[in-house]
């Protein structure tokens, strides 16, 4: 399998090179393949949250969890990747593959996969589109992001909405914490 991951694909010829000649093995197979994806991204998901809940507690002015998620995530995909290649020390099996990247490491962080097929356009000698894919995710995300926050913040100040900071149980600002608002709360002069 290439570096560039594409989980229909990948699901499929799981499902297709283990079980070509019958159609019903074959569409179980590929709903297996679902159901790894799925444990991995909750395992990944919760991971996230585990770091990110405990550095916020420490650094409110910064969104280290973030950060550390995003660079820890793309030291794995990159190490595990190579590691796991035909080229490395050995071929995982398809599911366990399918588990780890597009799962544990999908759930964790989706920066890894943006790290990884950056690198692999870069080594493949496509410099210029590695280039365009990094200034490209990160321009147009930020724009993206600010396109989604001014049209909630319109929808927020229409008549009959509820107001701007309702109050939040212990376990939404958890989650506010975890996810690194209190980078957002700090400079706007309400930290917990």
């Amino acid at each position: 399998m290439s570096g560039h991951f594409k989980p229909e694909r990948d699901a499929r010829v799981f499902a297709v090179t283990i079980a070509p000649s019958r159609p019903n093995l074959s569409r179980f197979l590929s709903m297996l393949a679902y159901l790894w994806i799925a444990a991995g991204g909750a395992l990944g998901s919760v991971s996230r949250f585990w770091l990110s809940g405990i550095v916020a507690r420490h650094c409110t002015t910064f969104p280290l969890g973030t950060l550390l998620v995003n660079i820890s995530g793309s030291f794995a995909i990159g190490f595990l990747a190579t590691l796991l290649s035909s080229v490395g020390r050995g071929l995982a099996p398809d599911h366990f593959r399918l588990f780890l990247f597009y799962g544990v490491l999908g759930g964790y962080t989706t920066f890894s996969s943006f790290s990884w097929q950056t690198l692999e356009l870069a080594r493949q000698g496509h410099r210029l589109q590695a280039g365009v894919n990094v200034l490209a995710s990160v321009a147009l995300c930020l724009v993206a992001v600010w396109l989604g926050y001014l049209a909630a913040a319109g929808l927020n100040s229409m008549k009959g909405s509820a107001s701007a900071h309702p109050p939040q149980s212990r376990s939404a600002q958890a989650l506010d914490s975890a996810a690194g608002e209190p980078v957002f709360l700090a400079r706007e002069g309400k930290g917990r």
